[in-house]
């Protein structure tokens, strides 16, 4: 039986590409490991899926000054240690990192004992954890072109991000009876995002009587961000926070309003959902949401208002274009190379166990 060890973890970006791995992987026969930080949010992830899971000392490497950075690479060192006994017990035919910190150690460990190993980049440019594992790896994958230039040239590999298949198989009327909304109307889906929604959130509920002259809303508000004083709007619902029903929320929606965090976009692609990104500011994050951004208006798949250029008439300018041109969004995303990111990371796997 192949055998396969994934890694990754610090936020959820850094695990859910690797779960939507999980069935192809399953149906080729993999025998699946995962190692991961000892208390980290993927080892409850991994864990409730009965995969064995190995967790590893990890020490986060930071660019700027902090007390941390004096212990934290010993962290790191005993993560190697820990990773390299490991791996010599598991002698997986591959590794597969989706990145942050607790990536790294184990990369590096698998460099040691001659494991082919394929790695993930969401954003633009390289974080410093996948820099550091980029000279041990096999294959470097991307989200976007723009990301081909800083990556070796013999090594990179633009796939797009993994998303959940689930996602794709949304029906439309099911989400029709949860939301009792009309099957007569156009449906926007907002989606804030989990940090810094407020303002997509405000910019929204401002404008709403104007939007449900022509369009329902399915607002994805944040938790602790319902509007009770809106509830009596005819067309408008908002939830928290949805799961189960979000691949039929996705189903209904004719148009979607998001931030520009990379996977959250990458899973738009995949649906082909012609989107209005509203990145978070520079001043809130290190600006990779707007780079996501901007490289999806270039491509032809997404329109873009950055936070500072919203108001009521630019927002309800910016719906009605998306709305109206949205085949032409559409058309670019079907002519996409990275809407079938998971045979192409697939294939790589594969590649690598064959030529191990």
């Amino acid at each position: 039986m192949k055998r396969i060890l994934l890694t990754g973890g610090g936020t959820a970006g850094h695990v859910t590409p690797n779960l939507a791995l999980l069935p192809r992987l399953r149906e080729l026969g993999y025998e699946i490991s995962y190692m991961g930080s000892h208390n980290g949010i993927e080892r409850k992830l991994i864990e409730d899926l009965r995969i064995p899971y190995y967790g590893i000392s990890s020490g986060k490497l930071r660019r700027y000054f902090d007390p941390k950075n004096f212990t934290d690479p010993f962290k790191v060192i005993k993560g190697y240690g820990e990773a390299c006994r490991i791996i010599k017990k598991l002698s997986p035919d591959v590794l597969f990192s989706k990145g942050g910190f607790v990536s790294v150690p184990v990369v590096l460990a698998a460099s040691r004992y001659h494991v082919p190993a394929i790695i993930h980049e969401s954003d633009m440019t390289p974080g410093l954890a996948n820099k550091l594992c980029i000279p041990s790896a096999r294959k470097v994958c991307c989200n976007f072109p723009e990301t081909m230039q800083y990556l070796p040239s013999d090594k990179a590999v633009l796939t797009g991000s993994p998303i959940r298949q689930e996602l794709l198989q949304g029906n439309r009327l099911n989400a029709l009876r949860f939301t009792g909304l009309s099957a007569n109307k156009p449906v926007i889906l907002v989606m804030g995002g989990s940090m810094g929604a407020a303002a997509v959130n405000e910019a929204v509920r401002r404008i709403l009587p104007k939007l449900l002259k022509e369009f329902q809303v399915v607002h994805l508000c944040g938790a602790g961000k319902l509007d009770t004083s809106l509830g009596h709007l005819g067309g408008y619902v908002q939830y928290e926070y949805i799961q189960n029903e979000l691949k039929d929320l996705f189903a209904l929606a004719d148009i979607v309003i998001s931030r520009a965090g990379a996977n959250a976009i990458c899973e738009l692609l995949a649906l082909k959902k012609p989107s209005l990104l509203i990145p978070l500011s520079a001043a809130a994050s290190r600006g990779d949401q707007i780079l996501n951004a901007r490289s999806f208006e270039k491509q032809g798949f997404s329109m873009v208002l950055e936070e500072e250029q919203i108001t009521g008439e630019t927002l309800l300018q910016a719906v009605h274009s998306l709305f109206e041109n949205r085949s032409s969004f559409i058309s670019a995303m079907d002519h996409s190379r990275q809407t079938d990111s998971i045979e192409s990371i697939i294939g790589l796997i594969e590649s690598a166990v064959s030529h191990s």
